[in-house]
């Protein structure tokens, strides 16, 4: 299916709430309760007042005051009352609004490192920002806390606080912090909120990075686009029954997205989680590592990432080093020039290596950095050799 037909508006392509949310519970994904905290830059004890209601960009109106999604691939179609799969977008009348603009559940100024993005001014800080809502249920979530959850819970627990798009700026810019990162939830479910911050951000010299599954349309990625600097796609796994069990998605959009950026020249990284005996198939690893050479070229960065049980995947072990490592020499046999291994402490998996003299330009351990072998241009100190990325 390619990049057009993937978001025709045909009944095949839509789905009610209803039936979005049958598709989650054959899949095993259910509606998670439950709090941890996540906020340590938010007011304390503060809900937000009045806050978070706000008309939505990608909607069309249908007869009897129903309206249809059009921002993610679900396309969901809702009657007056009801929200999208997201649990976050609502039919109010026959207009559809966002219950989470200006609202934050977490707040943190981390490492770009932590996104993880390695080739996006390395050592650099982003002010982190994540509300409620997301349009998957993985299985494996974690921050399921606030993106497995509605405005309302979280709202209950005093854990949603006002945070305009004007604050987030200047909370950035007070804490000389180069970056605005929109994460630990889908953004693409706080849309609105991204796309204002990131277009007063841009005005005010502050950077934006999306970190996201990548399950979203066609008109909204190419309209916020032009205000994101990188963005780091989770690439949950590389087959549709993957896709449909545990995350109950869909593969398709999520491969069109990660094509439609590079087309677009965007800074991308992807990050893949390897779930053992779930995703981690030798074969299919190859198959998906000869696919983004293929559409994004060799010099994309790929990280393998190590997962923990969490979530509804607590009985499965965490991922064995060996297994991260063998991942790794098949993205590299595939043809991609720089491969990590992330979630693995005390190891050089994660450091960049020149890929002309096979030096190390930047040796990591984790989010820190502890060497670097790089000019600011991006050249190589041993061989001069341009490392691709943003420095």
């Amino acid at each position: 299916m390619d990049s057009e037909q993937s978001e025709k508006d045909t009944s095949e392509e839509t789905m009610t709430r209803r039936e979005f949310l049958k598709k989650a519970a054959l899949a095993g994904v259910g509606l998670a309760a439950g709090a941890a905290g996540l906020s340590r830059l938010l007011p304390s004890a503060q809900a937000a007042s009045g806050a978070g209601v706000h008309e939505a960009l990608y909607y069309k109106r249908l007869s009897g005051n129903r309206v249809q999604c059009t921002l993610c691939p679900w396309q969901c179609i809702t009657s007056d009352g009801q929200r999208g799969a997201c649990r976050v977008r609502e039919n109010r009348g026959g207009k559809y609004y966002t219950l989470v603009y200006g609202e934050a559940a977490a707040l943190h100024i981390d490492p770009i490192e932590k996104k993880p993005l390695f080739h996006f001014y390395p050592g650099t800080r982003a002010l982190s920002v994540g509300t409620a809502g997301c349009n998957l249920r993985c299985k494996d979530c974690q921050n399921w806390e606030i993106s497995q959850r509605t405005p309302e819970q979280l709202r209950a627990e005093h854990r949603l606080v006002s945070m305009s798009p004007q604050t987030l700026v200047s909370k950035a810019k007070s804490n000389g912090v180069a970056t605005i990162a929109y994460t630990y939830n889908e953004p693409i479910a706080f849309y609105e909120y991204m796309y204002d911050t990131a277009k007063l951000a841009r005005q005010q010299g502050i950077k934006s990075v999306m970190i996201s599954s990548g399950s979203i349309n066609r008109e909204p990625m190419l309209a916020l686009a032009p205000y994101l600097d990188a963005v780091k796609i989770d690439l949950k796994g590389f087959s549709d029954d993957f896709y449909r069990e545990y995350t109950a998605g869909q593969l398709e959009p999520v491969k069109t997205t990660i094509k439609r950026l590079v087309a677009l020249g965007k800074w991308l990284e992807i990050v893949y989680l390897v779930v053992p005996t779930v995703n981690d198939n030798p074969k299919t690893i190859e198959a998906m590592a000869k696919w983004l050479v293929k559409v994004g070229g060799p010099y994309i960065p790929l990280h393998f990432s190590r997962f923990f049980p969490a979530y509804r995947l607590k009985n499965l072990p965490p991922t064995p080093i060996d297994t991260l490592r063998r991942c790794r020499h098949i993205g590299r046999q595939a043809g991609l020039k720089y491969v990590y291994v992330g979630n693995v402490s005390g190891s050089d998996l994660a450091s960049t290596h020149c890929p002309s003299c096979a030096q190390i330009v930047i040796k990591r351990d984790g989010y820190q950095i502890l060497a670097r072998n790089i000019k600011s241009n991006g050249a190589c100190r041993f061989c001069g050799t341009q490392i691709h990325g943003m420095w």
